[in-house]
Order: structure tokens, then C-alpha cells, then sequence
């Protein structure tokens, strides 16, 4: 049993709409949970209307999103769970490492400062909005092939389209250059408090098909709060990739964070 009535606030990542949370927010609602799918600054309200307006969210950086998810949370009446996917992962960890949520997931989070194993794949992703320096004050937006690679991959062609279609918009592309240079940057803004001893608890997810946040992105990133004695814990969805908070699979990643929850940070 949950205690009634504990916020949730799910964070999304690069070029996924707020409202593709919409099934997870129904189903958390129904275990007791009261959420909320608050998109990052700049963000419009639907999904055509952000295609539309790309430079409201340009030049938005890691900060900037947490500050604007930290400044929601403070407004909650009680320290939420927080959940988040791809970026938005980061976002949980950087919000969670701050003690300003009751207990986090990330799922396929980008990699945070300490990471240094990056797959090709990963690479090739990220070189998307690297490849331009003016994507660091701008937005970037997927191709269908390029969201096919990153995302779709685990999926058919016909359901990775309906995806594309639905869900997909511009991001700002600052993040990844940040997170590219992460690791020789002494302030970066992806650097997380891994050694918090007071935190709540955290689950790391990681698709096992994923190619922009490949597995052993999420292996290492556990490695880094062994220092911490706050629960710290991983699963693995082996045929999944980073599509799997939005595909039709999505039941049973929501499912087994909704289980954790109950056994981990709420038990009893």
C-alpha cells in the first residue's frame, strides 16, 4: 500500500513531449499517486504548438531545468517521487542528490559527470546536436531516421512511425554539449551528489537495446554511488531500447517502478 495522495512528478527528456507521460500519470494516479507531467522551460502545452515555437526553448541548459523542476517541487505539499527518462533522468538524480524528492527513478538517464564509458552508439546520437556549434543556443530537432536509430530500434517500423509522429519535438541542444564536456568541466552542470548518505531511494533502468543511453551507460552511473549507503538500485529490460517509456511496452517498465516503490521507498 502507498500512503495516499504522494506527488509524482515525471520529467521528460530530449525531444519527447510532456504529454507522453499521459498512460504513466493515469496508471500512478490509480496506485494512490498524484501526478503531474510538467514540461522543461519553454516547453508549449501540446505537441503542435512546440513544433511550431522551437526558440522558446532554445539555449535551455541542465540548470535552468532543474531549477524549473526544483521550483515545482518546492511548491508541492510534500517531497514527491520523481521520475524521469532519458535527460530527464539526469534531471531526477541532480534533483534527488539535492534531497528535494522522496525517492527517484531514472530511466535510461543521460550520463552524468563521472561516466566515462560512452558506446558508439551513444555517440552517434549526441553528434546529432554536437555536430553544429550553433545548436548550443538553439533547438535541434530527430529526423525520422535519426529518431528510428536512437529510439526505435527495438521496435517495427510501423510503431516506431506512429511514435514519431505523436510525440516527438524540438529540444534544446545545449544539454548535449554540456553532458559532452562533463567530465572537463570542474562545475559541470551534470555533475550529481552520488556521495549523499540522506537521499531517498533510487532506481536506475536501463534498456538493454538502447542506443543512446546504451546499458553500460546506466552500469557505470550505478558504480559511482558506491560510496553512498542510500539504496541505490538497477534493472535491466533486455529487449528494450530508449523508446520504452512510450512504446507499447510501457506497462511493464511503469509496473516494476510502481512494485519498487512499494517494496523500497514506501514499504509496509
Amino acid at each position: 500500500m502507498t500512503t495516499p495522495g504522494i506527488p509524482v512528478v515525471f520529467i521528460h527528456g530530449l525531444w519527447l513531449h510532456a504529454s507522453s507521460w499521459a498512460p504513466w500519470e493515469e496508471r500512478f494516479r490509480e496506485a494512490g499517486y498524484e501526478p503531474a507531467a510538467p514540461g522543461w522551460p519553454g516547453t508549449s502545452d501540446t505537441v503542435a504548438e512546440t513544433r511550431e515555437h522551437p526558440e522558446r526553448v532554445a539555449g535551455m541548459g541542465i540548470n535552468d531545468v532543474v531549477e524549473h523542476y526544483a521550483g515545482i517541487i518546492r511548491a508541492l505539499p510534500a517531497k514527491p517521487v520523481i521520475v524521469g527518462h532519458s535527460f530527464g533522468g539526469l534531471i531526477v538524480q541532480r534533483l534527488l542528490g539535492q534531497d528535494l524528492a522522496a525517492a527517484g527513478i531514472a530511466i535510461d538517464a543521460a550520463p552524468i559527470k563521472g561516466v566515462l564509458n560512452l558506446p558508439p552508439s551513444a555517440l552517434k546520437v549526441a553528434s546529432i546536436g554536437l555536430r553544429k556549434r550553433a545548436n548550443r543556443l538553439g533547438a535541434v530537432s530527430l529526423t525520422r531516421e535519426e529518431f528510428a536509430y536512437g529510439f526505435g530500434n527495438a521496435l517495427s517500423a510501423e510503431e516506431c512511425g506512429e511514435l514519431y509522429d505523436k510525440w516527438t519535438v524540438p529540444s534544446p541542444g545545449k544539454p548535449l554539449f554540456e553532458d559532452a564536456f562533463a567530465n572537463f568541466a570542474p562545475g559541470s552542470p551534470a555533475k550529481v551528489n552520488t556521495g549523499n548518505r540522506t537521499r531517498g531511494p533510487l532506481l536506475l533502468i536501463a534498456g538493454g537495446r538502447d542506443r543512446t543511453v546504451p546499458p553500460a551507460i546506466t552500469r557505470s552511473t550505478r558504480k559511482l554511488y558506491h560510496k553512498s549507503p542510500a539504496i541505490t538500485d538497477f534493472q535491466e529490460f533486455p529487449t528494450r531500447g530508449h523508446s520504452l517509456t512510450i512504446d507499447s511496452g510501457w506497462a511493464e517498465v511503469a509496473g516494476y517502478g510502481l512494485d519498487w516503490l512499494r517494496q523500497r521507498a514506501f514499504p509496509g
